[in-house]
């Protein structure tokens, strides 16, 4: 399915083959609270047509889903999304969209399973959900940098203020994104490529 406001890939999506350049293939998590557009970002960055396990909505996840600031969302993803991108001829990125209601957090870990590193989008209309999230990647061990999704109607803060709101140390990148725009989804992907291959460099031996 095409994700609604979401850019779509001119052409047809390519098969789920690597290319026959592709040398290495990394597993990405996308991470973050309920409604902040991991199915988004996974749908308009994805080269193939991505996999989704969106149902739609009902009456039996009022008062236990918090979709404040989502009131039109009909679907919400139930244990994963999947999509892939290519950076370079050689380097294939996996990228794996996490459900983000509470009640699905179980799936996490197994999701974290052999993951090179993570993005969490957040909401700044609810910034408090994001301190659970970043917790457990923190707890798992993997690096991740921060995405902050630029809805229209979402309060829009200082950089600065937001590193010290999340309580993250400088060194963890944090960028604005657009995450109906394939290539504003591309750069935070990037700028994670970039932070994990700094940190890799940090720990080579001398």
């Amino acid at each position: 399915m095409d994700f609604k406001g979401s850019e779509i890939i001119p052409g047809p999506r390519t098969e789920d083959q690597l290319p026959h350049t592709a040398e290495a293939a990394v597993k990405i998590v996308i991470v973050g609270g309920f409604g902040v557009g991991k199915t988004t970002m996974v749908g308009s960055v994805s080269e193939i047509r991505p996999l989704t396990t969106e149902e739609t909505m009902t009456q039996a996840g009022i008062g236990v889903d918090d979709n404040f600031g989502s009131d039109t969302k009909t679907a919400t993803t139930v244990a994963m999304d999947f999509g892939r991108i290519s950076i370079t001829e050689q380097l294939v990125l996996y990228l794996f969209g996490t459900p983000g209601q509470e009640r699905f957090w179980f799936l996490w870990n197994g999701l974290f399973e052999g993951a090179l590193g993570a993005v969490v989008l957040v909401d700044t209309r609810r910034l408090e959900v994001s301190f659970d999230v970043i917790g457990r990647l923190e707890e798992c061990g993997v690096p991740f940098v921060v995405a902050v999704n630029t809805f229209p109607d979402a309060p829009r803060y200082a950089l600065s203020e937001l590193r010290t709101a999340l309580d993250l140390p400088e060194e963890i990148p944090i960028v604005e994104v657009d995450c109906r725009r394939r290539a504003s989804s591309r750069d935070v992907l990037m700028t994670l490529m970039h932070f994990l291959h700094a940190l890799a460099t940090s720990k080579a031996p001398a």
